[in-house]
């Protein structure tokens, strides 16, 4: 007969109830020596060490069980108590018959079995030992005369120890499983403790990106608009000076070489205008803008990368109008960081392509780039604040992306990453008015015009 090993997480009475009746039995066993061997020695004195040995097995047995994390003939309770039964008639016929110490080993029995078992097992054991005892009077009334009055009394006694140890056990056992619920309770409620200080720990630590983020942006927005005052002031009076002398008469090749430099003036004051006007305060009122618009706008920004030498950048813009709702110079931050990053992700001679496309109400704009793509095992962790595989990176880029995007309704994953290549794609819900134009559209001029072929920006 097989003894699975019992789960120790769970709650299960039979393995507490095992250690309980092991020491029981080798209590009852040392008595049982004492008894025979100082106290009382009789006649039969070696058949009861033989009964008392054999027992010893059996309870050296069932404590290797009980150590193992076992019981022992665990399915098998009636012909354990069987067993007993039988050992401790055989104790108490070898002794001193009805009157031998041994007949408590029956209480002893008893209040093992309720311990370990159910109430009926309890109550059969308690049938089991009445008749072993009542045998032992049928055996030994010829020398005793009528001892039916001590039967009865010991088979009394006995039916009151099983109903007093069933009830006891009971108790216990109910007590126990209470307990064992509540600490399973308690471990729910602690494992929801620590995903709630979790959750609020990882709230905590994006809000406080977002809050070094929006610091960066307006220490860069002061930054930029000191340069643009400082050094647009001299551009101004250097190209006025330039246009006075080009207005003398002068030959050909000065004026040539005056205009030459009055339009690379021109240039530089028209890159301070975009710095200028990328640094401004950002405005946080939603409005119906252009995703076009705003894409030109970053490219016209990410044109004056470093990392944009020798790399080229496709656009293939759907057809249509692309009005969303939502804050465009998010929008432009969003975009402009995509297009940095796959800047940063090709080598020389790269390509990068900017893709948009409607379908079913959703606007995806997808920008894609053929460098080596980023590590299994850093795509999880993209999005998530202070990560970055950059050595000068700070790691807010993609995570402020994503909630800008999320704020607006959409969503921003990383769709494709190979040795090929990596495609980014924003998912934005299209905002269809016929006929309404962007309002930052008409704050820059003019909505830029779309068009399906490929249009490199060098």
């Amino acid at each position: 007969m097989s003894d699975m090993p019992l789960n120790r997480d769970e709650f299960n009475w039979q393995l507490p109830a095992e250690a309980i009746t092991v020491r029981i039995r080798w209590f009852g066993l040392c008595m049982g020596y004492v008894l025979v061997n100082l106290v009382g020695p009789g006649t039969s004195q070696s058949e009861l060490n033989a009964i008392l040995t054999l027992g010893a097995v059996y309870a050296i047995v069932d404590t290797y069980y009980s150590l193992m994390g076992r019981v022992f003939l665990r399915k098998a309770p009636l012909f354990i108590s069987l067993m007993e039964a039988l050992f401790i008639g055989l104790l108490c016929h070898f002794d001193s018959g009805l009157e031998s110490p041994f007949r408590f080993y029956y209480f002893l029995s008893l209040l093992v079995c309720a311990i370990r078992y159910a109430q009926l097992v309890t109550f059969s054991t308690f049938l089991l030992h009445a008749l072993s005892y009542s045998t032992l009077a049928v055996m030994g009334s010829a020398d005793h005369g009528s001892p039916w009055r001590t039967v009865v009394l010991m088979i009394v006694l006995m039916g009151w120890v099983a109903w007093a140890s069933t009830a006891l056990a009971s108790l216990i056992k109910t007590a126990s499983r209470r307990l064992s619920q509540l600490n399973t309770e308690l471990k729910e409620n602690q494992a929801l403790l620590e995903e709630r200080i979790d959750e609020r720990t990882r709230e905590l630590q994006e809000s406080q990106a977002l809050v070094v983020q929006q610091e960066k942006q307006a220490a860069f927005g002061l930054l930029a608009a000191g340069i643009a005052h400082e050094v647009g002031n001299p551009l101004a009076a250097i190209s006025s000076l330039v246009q006075m002398m080009n207005r003398r008469d002068l030959d050909d090749y000065t004026h040539e070489r005056m205009g030459m430099l009055d339009e690379q003036l021109r240039r530089i004051q028209r890159t301070l205008r975009e710095l200028v006007d990328f640094s401004r305060p950002a405005k946080n009122e939603t409005s119906l803008c252009d995703v076009h618009e705003a894409l030109d706008a970053a490219l016209s920004i990410a044109k004056y990368y470093k990392r944009k030498k020798g790399k080229r950048i496709v656009t293939r813009y759907d057809e249509q109008s692309a009005p969303v709702m939502a804050v465009r110079d998010q929008l432009v931050q969003v975009f402009l960081n995509l297009v940095l990053n796959a800047m940063d992700a090709t080598t020389e001679g790269g390509i990068i392509e900017i893709k948009t496309s409607a379908h079913e109400g959703v606007l995806r704009v997808t920008v894609s780039d053929d460098g080596a793509g980023i590590d299994r095992s850093d795509q999880p962790r993209l999005f998530r604040p202070y990560f970055t595989t950059k050595s000068t990176g700070t790691g807010l880029g993609l995570f402020v992306c994503r909630r800008i995007i999320e704020q607006s309704g959409g969503r921003i994953e990383l769709t494709e990453s190979s040795e090929d290549g990596t495609t980014f794609t924003v998912s934005l819900p299209l905002h269809e008015i016929p006929g309404q134009i962007s309002e930052d559209a008409d704050r820059s001029g003019e909505l830029q015009s779309v068009t399906s072929p490929p249009i490199s920006q060098s």
